[in-house]
């Protein structure tokens, strides 16, 4: 049985992309990330021995791993709990998470981050379906400390240069509409987010986005309600906060409840309803 505080890579791997997820804190040596420098997804970098001096560490509660789960990611989680913090070590660290196969991020294809460790990126204001689905996936899956710039089109390329941020869902940008499919297929793609909720909730978005309300039955509801976050939201980060909600939501209908469904039961002769 694990202790108290070890969570093993299953449960982790469950929370990972919802409201309920943890902080996870990557203290593994400079040695180990050489050897694999990939990350798990919504992963922060961080000294064990340096926890205080993270910037803008979000609040709430924290998992830390190392690379086999011994004494950096349990002292760490020792410290923070010390400090108020709930907070747990990843049970058999980084090495358990890669032999259960689950997700793992390549950090090459992340802009570079910043002074305060957040990663930049820039699109078209003006939201519509992609990049609202786009930030969703940054936050929850990428980078929840990274910053969303949306400004007029044409500017993106001036702020990407000058802010030293990644374009995205723009003609011409690494992250954006390649053949059939949208900027969101591609962010999938490119950091290997292949599972099946996220893989169904792409469809969606892609059907959505793209005119093409065949691909899924659910893509003419996520246009309708996107349309509808686009008219009750004048500001572009008041519209993408209230689209991590939406994205939210379906992303657990995705996982959870695709296969469930409801009606009004049918009367019964005899049977008060």
């Amino acid at each position: 049985m694990p202790a108290p505080i070890a969570l093993p890579p299953d449960k982790l791997a469950r929370l990972i992309g919802t409201v309920r997820a943890s902080v996870i804190l990557d203290v593994r040596s400079d040695e180990d990330l050489a050897a694999d420098p990939r990350l798990l997804p919504s992963a922060i970098r961080a000294d064990d021995r340096a926890l205080a001096d993270v910037p803008s560490l979000p609040g709430g509660p924290a998992v830390v791993l190392c690379q086999a789960g011994h004494r950096r990611s349990q002292g760490a989680a020792a410290w923070l709990r010390a400090g108020g913090r709930s907070a747990e070590y990843l049970e058999g660290g980084f090495q358990a998470w890669q032999e259960a196969e689950l997700p793992l991020i390549n950090p090459g294809t992340l802009p570079a981050w910043n002074a305060q460790g957040r990663t930049v990126w820039v699109t078209r204001a003006h939201l519509r379906i992609d990049r609202v689905a786009y930030p969703w996936l940054i936050r929850r899956l990428v980078d929840p400390r990274a910053v969303m710039l949306f400004v007029a089109p044409s500017e993106v390329e001036g702020v990407t240069e000058r802010h030293n941020a990644a374009p995205f869902d723009i003609e011409g940008a690494f992250f954006s509409h390649r053949g059939e499919l949208c900027s969101f297929d591609m962010m999938l793609m490119e950091f290997g987010l292949s599972l099946p909720a996220l893989d169904r909730l792409a469809t969606i978005v892609r059907g959505a986005d793209t005119a093409r309300l065949d691909l899924a039955p659910e893509a003419a509801g996520l246009l309708a309600a996107s349309l509808g976050l686009s008219r009750m939201h004048a500001d572009d980060l008041e519209q993408s906060e209230a689209g991590m909600g939406l994205y939210d939501a379906f992303c657990r209908w995705a996982r959870d409840a695709a296969a469930e469904t409801h009606n009004w039961p049918n009367a019964k002769a005899g049977v008060a309803l």
